[in-house]
């Protein structure tokens, strides 16, 4: 099974494609508490995509999991998965127990 650790490396990795676009005083904060979503966001809403997506598909393609991310489950939660890393990383892994 996949451990937290790991599920915030790939989270990590998929802002920092973010951030090898964006220019240096632009950059993403790799950290727990960074904001993915909402008010306090750097992140516009293609790069939210392009990011889920990245995770998702490293989730599958190094570690056999296979989540859909962004569905009705999601975007039906009174706190979005999608506000920080810390609540991402918990997200997937609650995906991660069930499958």
């Amino acid at each position: 099974m996949i451990t937290e650790s790991e599920v915030e490396k790939i989270i990590y990795r998929a802002i920092e494609a973010l951030n090898a676009e964006r220019g240096p005083d632009d950059q993403i904060l790799c950290a727990p508490g960074t904001s993915l979503f909402g008010a306090d966001s750097r992140i516009e809403s293609l790069g939210l995509v392009s990011l889920i997506v990245d995770v998702e598909t490293t989730l599958n393609a190094d570690n056999g999991l296979s989540v859909s991310l962004a569905d009705d489950r999601a975007l039906a939660r009174t706190q979005s998965p999608f506000a920080t890393v810390a609540t991402l990383r918990d997200y997937v892994m609650e995906l991660a127990r069930e499958r």
